[in-house]
């Protein structure tokens, strides 16, 4: 994964952290001196070392600083961020024992391993690294995280001694994720890309309870950004890629790009039933039906035309039924209301609507929409570097 958060500051700590390390020979430098980095050269002995700057509620600097797992068998050293408490605020036995470690989340909440990998099997060590550790006591603190980084510091086969590497894709992304409330896929100081869970919405909507979503949750974790960061948006059932823009003018040119179709997006969904053809094009035109709002309706004279390039992947088995369902790639040339889904379901489109669709569908059961924005691809609003984002559907 790319780091959760800007690197600059932390970047610069993490250096001046290496130099303490190379001159005082141990990770306690500020008390005893009695923890000696000499384990950390033995054969695959190293270890990540991160930091991570906050602000408190005064606008004042606060730096964290941890180190992954244990070091010379010792959970917690003065000076050092402690691992997170389990479920009854203690800290949890080393790499053994019943896993009921729990973490801080930004909006207060407190969730443990078990509900963020739900069934998902989970190692012992997991939660034992830099960014889960540091983010679990900022948020515990009340504290907003800024800027975070964190370095290999030590002997392996595999990592350089003071390589900087991001949080690990496994283990470290879902759970950092859980605790921003944001699955960040890059973020710098114009842009912020992230993954959006179904059932999310992108922007607010009316009424109090329409009030979490993308934009909110991007505000809430990185307050200086623009009132309006939205320059695109996807359907609350469907998950994916997003981009939003921090600044009015990283925000002026996405939407220029937008406008102008420069940017290429490709979906993933499942399509109920097997779909002949190996692929082609849907043009259909549709329009709001205020009938049965938020359903759109088929109009070739009034609607707004859209137009879809699709191609089949596969057709394979689903669902406890096994019923047949068809993998398809969606590349939309515009970007209508419920384009997909309307080119999908509608007979004069594909005439398979997706699987799990609350409004066009079949009503045979599902868990989701099986709809996810699975590519991404713009020029960066101010380096001007063409950027591309991929991350296949969970389904």
């Amino acid at each position: 994964m790319s780091h959760p958060l800007p690197t600059e500051r932390a970047h610069m700590l993490c250096l001046k952290l290496q130099q303490q390390l190379d001159r005082f020979s141990c990770i306690d430098f500020d008390g005893k001196g009695s923890c000696g980095t000499e384990a950390l050269f033995a054969p695959s002995g190293g270890k990540m070392f991160g930091i991570l700057v906050c602000i408190d509620g005064s606008g004042h600097e606060v730096v964290l600083k941890a180190f992954s797992g244990e070091f010379q068998d010792l959970r917690s050293v003065p000076g050092w961020v402690s691992p997170a408490c389990d479920a009854d605020g203690g800290l949890p036995e080393p790499l053994s024992g019943e896993h009921v470690r729990s973490f801080h989340c930004i909006d207060g909440s407190v969730r443990s391993l078990s509900e963020i990998f739900g069934d998902r099997q989970v190692p012992p060590e997991a939660g034992d690294c830099c960014a889960p550790k540091l983010l679990d006591e900022a948020f515990k603190r009340k504290l907003l995280p800024v800027s975070y980084d964190q370095f290999f510091y030590g002997s392996s086969d595999s990592r350089r001694h003071k390589e900087f590497l991001p949080p690990c894709e496994q283990w470290c992304r879902p759970l950092i994720a859980a605790m921003l409330m944001l699955d960040i896929l890059y973020v710098d100081s114009s842009i912020v890309v992230v993954n959006k869970e179904p059932g999310l919405l992108s922007v607010p909507g009316r009424g109090e309870e329409k009030q979490d979503c993308v934009v909110s949750r991007v505000k809430r974790l990185f307050p200086l950004c623009i009132e309006q960061p939205s320059v695109h948006r996807l359907d609350r059932d469907t998950s994916g890629l997003l981009v939003l823009a921090f600044t009015q003018e990283a925000h002026r040119e996405l939407s220029i790009q937008f406008i102008k179709r420069t940017v290429s997006k490709r979906y993933v969904a499942l399509l109920e039933g097997k779909v002949e053809g190996e692929g082609g094009t849907v043009e259909l035109a549709f329009r709001y039906d205020p009938e049965m709002k938020p359903r759109q309706k088929y109009d070739p004279v009034l609607g707004k035309w859209g137009t879809t390039m699709w191609k089949r992947l596969c057709v394979q088995s689903y669902g406890g039924q096994r019923r047949t369902v068809t993998r398809v790639s969606f590349t939309p040339l515009t970007g209508r209301t419920h384009q997909l889904r309307l080119h999908s379901a509608h007979e004069k489109g594909l005439g398979h609507p997706i699987v799990g669709d609350p409004l066009y569908g079949t009503g045979e059961p599902a868990p989701r929409l099986m709809l996810h924005a699975s590519e991404l691809s713009f020029t960066h609003p101010v380096t001007r570097e063409r950027m591309t984002f991929a991350l296949e559907p969970d389904f």
